[in-house]
């Protein structure tokens, strides 16, 4: 499908952050560990964590005792560890070449041209640098496509181009993709927690939630794209 069908998901966390807060608590598999994880066993060091929201990849590393900076655009970056700088992806406010590592999980895709923050994360990653991203597949939560109608549609940044996106700007090193019914849902309560931070209001996604017959089992799709710098 052509560039120009895709489309980049709207920035509301500002004008509606509990829908931020209800996507952090229904994310059924969290990758921010084990990317954490395998930046802390690379040695690499500063990292930079671009949309890094209220920090959750930053505590994790701070934990392994990996110093990192936070950055996002959105207001709830005062809630992250510092160093933390509310700033805007396409122009980081770097010199080049200052950080070891990096990371962009789960927010490529609200750009309509993602390789261009990609191209700001390489010029301040040092030659040899890592940098992992993320990025949904647009065949996500299947059994909720009745509810989500959208969801399907190509986005700027998803699992089924995200690995070409990243080569055009860094060398791939590795991609991890999942396809398996992760995310249990007992009742309409965790429906609706879900569907809320899948961009419903909380009237509608309790609307949506009574057309679930639950319990319900939900398919989770995406990939974690490794690259470096060279």
């Amino acid at each position: 499908m052509a560039e120009s069908r895709r489309r980049a998901l709207p920035v509301d966390y500002d004008d509606d952050p509990g829908r931020f807060v209800a996507n952090r608590q229904a994310t059924p598999r969290d990758i921010h560990p084990l990317v954490a994880a395998r930046l802390a066993a690379e040695g690499v060091r500063p990292v930079l964590d671009v949309g890094g929201g209220t920090g959750v990849l930053g505590r994790l590393l701070a934990d392994a005792g990996v110093p990192t900076v936070v950055l996002d655009a959105a207001a709830h970056v005062v809630q992250a560890p510092r160093p933390a700088v509310r700033a805007d992806a396409l122009t980081l406010p770097f010199t080049d070449g200052v950080f070891g590592g990096a990371a962009a999980l789960w927010m490529l895709y609200h750009f309509a041209e993602p390789a261009r923050v990609l191209a700001e994360v390489r010029r301040v990653l040092r030659p040899g640098g890592l940098l992992a991203v993320s990025a949904p597949s647009r065949h996500n939560d299947p059994e909720l496509s009745s509810i989500l109608p959208d969801w399907g549609q190509p986005l700027s940044f998803d699992a089924e181009v995200a690995p070409a996106v990243v080569s055009e700007v860094l060398d791939v090193v590795a991609v991890t993709s999942w396809d398996e019914p992760l995310l249990h849902m007992p009742d309409r309560e965790a429906v609706t927690l879900y569907l809320r931070g899948r961009g419903l209001t909380e009237p509608a996604a309790r609307d949506a939630a009574h057309r679930v017959t639950t319990p319900l089992r939900v398919t989770k799709r995406g990939s974690l794209i490794w690259a470096r710098r060279q």
